[in-house]
């Protein structure tokens, strides 16, 4: 297994994870194949999303792969109005990551993240390694205190 900058990082902050991989294609690229692939319930699984807000610039939301990002309850966390996903071609410039890979892990720079407050149901979630085909499996403590990660209520 090729270590990623985000195993790196969580080594670096002696945070114990551990590393899930599984199979894709370019027609894969979806959360649900993840969770599938490493044999987890959809729910424990986050997907990366990142937006962009008036005031705040971009913003990044974790939400589990099975679910849908609500709009208007980002923007309300976010203390925006309105906010809008960014386009996949703008996603490698902003945070670093190519889609199907990104985490809230060791973006380019450090937004302002959200992660669904589900996350705190579970032992254990699981969030990109910063590639494809990689998941990294941690407690959500970890991930919200390293990340510096808001929970609240994110999805429809």
């Amino acid at each position: 297994m090729t270590r990623t900058n985000v195993m790196r990082l969580l080594d670096q902050a002696k945070i114990p994870y551990r590393a899930a991989e599984y199979a894709f294609d370019e027609n894969d690229l979806n959360g649900m194949h993840a969770a599938e692939g490493i044999g987890m319930p959809p729910e424990q699984i986050f997907k990366t999303l990142v937006a962009h807000a008036g005031k705040s610039g971009y913003v990044v939301f974790c939400i589990p792969v099975c679910c849908e990002l609500d709009l208007k309850k980002a923007a309300q966390a976010a203390g925006e109005k309105k906010i809008e996903l960014i386009h996949v071609k703008d996603l490698l410039s902003v945070t670093g990551y190519i889609r199907g890979g990104c985490s809230p892990i060791g973006m380019k720079k450090h937004f302002p993240t959200f992660i669904d407050e589900t996350a705190m149901l579970y032992d254990e979630i699981g969030v990109s390694a910063g590639c494809r085909g990689c998941q990294i499996l941690l407690q959500p403590d970890d991930l919200i205190h390293y990340a510096q990660l808001t929970p609240c209520d994110l999805t429809q």
